[in-house]
């Protein structure tokens, strides 16, 4: 096991790319070439050298990654496919800027759209937004009207669906399998924790003007003559209580049970913390694993550590 683990850091050290720019520079939103994609392949040596202390976690999943360092430190059932509620938006986010191209490009909401359950940013049909603004209900409100607007409003509901299949192959997830674009349960419908971290990293690196969204705690959205007026606020607690938090998404279904996707940074660290099924607890259980995060620090070409108290 252990040398599996050098063999993959020693790899992984020779592949890295750049540390991540989290400002939003401009509106273009274009998706990385093909032959760019990183797979953000994470190596367990640090699991296979030093273990892992007993966290009280209460999700039944629970996956800590240092992106930098691509180091896992810390782990529970990272494979199993299961519910990942909103969690799931991250990749809807992100097919819908690969097929807008612009965070300015306008989409008209479908009657379709307005016809799901809370939570929701408040669309009604008809009225046309900015990608961007459609963008901050989702991520904000956690809003499955805004959602379904994507999944509906730029290609037939059907495609899209594909879409975020083909996203998730692309750019190596393998445990994961789409059914909406919301979340909301459903039949096949699921993605594993160490596939969302994949994800955190990824859309992180090539789609920064989304985690900058993902990082704002509340918005205004001006009426205009298209829309009325919304005011998306952020259900990520940690924005407000975690120091260096940085995003990045909320979830909550009855078969996925209380989720979260956490991103900090801290020292020019960046830390993905994935709690998956803890209801009441997944707020929590991701600040406990960023806290053991931000205590270790593997480092070197072997991810060698340094232990601070």
């Amino acid at each position: 096991m252990i040398v599996a683990a050098v063999v993959t850091t020693v790899y992984v050290a020779r592949n890295r790319t750049t540390p991540f720019d989290f400002s939003l520079q401009s509106s273009s939103a274009s998706a990385p070439a093909a032959q760019t994609f990183d797979h953000f392949d994470f190596s367990t040596f640090w699991l296979a050298t030093h273990g892992q202390p007993n966290i009280p976690i209460h999700g039944q999943a629970a996956y800590l990654v240092d992106v930098d360092a691509r180091q896992v430190l810390w782990e529970r059932d990272p494979e199993t496919s299961r519910a990942p509620a909103s969690l799931t938006k991250l990749i809807t986010a992100m097919v819908a800027v690969d097929d807008a191209g612009s965070l300015d490009r306008t989409i008209t909401v479908t009657k379709e759209a307005t016809e799901v359950v809370p939570s929701v940013m408040g669309l009604s049909a008809g009225e046309q937004l900015t990608l961007r603004e459609v963008l901050a209900g989702l991520f904000l409100d956690s809003g499955n009207d805004a959602a379904e607007a994507l999944a509906t409003g730029l290609v037939p509901r059907d495609r899209f669906i594909r879409q975020m299949n083909q996203k998730a192959k692309s750019i190596g997830l393998t445990a994961s399998h789409f059914v909406t674009p919301s979340g909301l349960d459903a039949p096949g419908h699921g993605m594993s924790a160490h596939d969302l971290a994949h994800t955190a990293a990824y859309l992180d690196a090539y789609y920064p003007q989304l985690a900058t969204i993902a990082a704002t705690k509340d918005i205004v959205i001006p009426a205009t003559a298209t829309h009325k007026a919304f005011y998306p606020h952020n259900l990520n607690r940690l924005l407000w209580s975690y120091p260096g938090a940085t995003g990045l998404k909320t979830g909550l279904t009855d078969n996925a049970g209380g989720c979260m996707l956490a991103t900090a940074t801290r020292n020019g660290r960046h830390l993905i913390a994935v709690v998956m099924n803890a209801t009441g607890f997944s707020t929590p259980d991701a600040a406990l694993l960023l806290d053991y995060g931000f205590r270790v620090h593997p480092t070197g070409l072997f991810g060698l550590p340094s232990t601070s108290s």
